[in-house]
């Protein structure tokens, strides 16, 4: 048995990560520890209090004893308002306080369009506009490049939360580019497990949404690697592990 553990801010939807464990079908258990979101906004402000080194903290112990061999602090604007450096510096505390392998999901989604060969990506993001503007600039700082940002302009991720297959479908094809090799939803708070095999096949190209490169990013840190289609290309890339 592999244990990833997730710190997940406040509660959106976090019911993807039992979908997702479901999905990988294997001997993989997802752990959450929920964080304190503090002010629920989109804004830069409320952006970097949330991924602050005491808020995550809380959550570690909880993480260590249910046996995480990993731990991925799972919100993308929690990580990327801090910039690159500022990015790595949190995932390195991170690993600090946790005794394990860190990241979050701001380098997942670089490292997993990495892994599709995706160089060039169109970012479909729930965000305002300048909050969706700073992941296209983290994007960029990590080799990418960024064909276009389509922003819902949505300040809340109880809002986001609420999001259905409609909306999601709407905001994904809003994104796409002819250019880009892949689409990147990168909202934790965006339900998305339920429905990438048919965002992939409606877009006819490789999705890449928070949640699912959040565990991802997990197994790649434990030397995982699990063929589980019903997760979209990313999880059908060799070398396959499958147990």
């Amino acid at each position: 048995m592999t244990a990833l553990g997730f710190l997940y801010p406040g509660r959106s939807a976090e019911d993807d990560y039992p979908r997702i464990e479901q999905l990988l079908g294997s001997d993989v258990r997802l752990d959450l520890a929920h964080t304190d979101i503090g002010e629920d906004a989109h804004r830069v402000d409320a952006l970097r209090q949330m991924g602050a080194p005491d808020r995550l903290a809380k959550g570690v112990e909880q993480l260590r004893l249910a046996g995480a061999e990993a731990i991925v602090w799972a919100c993308t604007s929690g990580g990327f308002v801090h910039g690159w450096e500022g990015a790595q510096e949190q995932v390195r505390a991170l690993a600090t306080t946790a005794g394990m392998p860190a990241s979050s999901t701001s380098f997942a989604f670089v490292h997993a369009a990495r892994e599709i060969g995706a160089g060039r990506v169109a970012v479909a993001a729930t965000y305002p506009d300048d909050v969706a503007g700073l992941f296209a600039e983290f994007l960029r700082a990590g080799g990418l490049e960024v064909t276009g940002v389509h922003s819902a302009g949505i300040v809340t991720a109880a809002e986001v939360g609420a999001w259905g297959e409609a909306e999601l479908f709407a905001l994904a094809r809003a994104a796409d580019a002819p250019d880009a090799g892949a689409v990147l939803l990168p909202d934790t708070a965006l339900h998305t497990a339920a429905f990438l095999p048919a965002l992939e096949k409606e877009l006819g190209k490789p999705v890449l949404t928070a949640n699912q490169v959040t565990v991802w990013e997990a197994l790649r840190l434990t030397d995982r690697r699990v063929n589980a289609p019903g997760l979209g290309a990313l999880f059908t890339r060799e070398p396959i592990v499958q147990v």
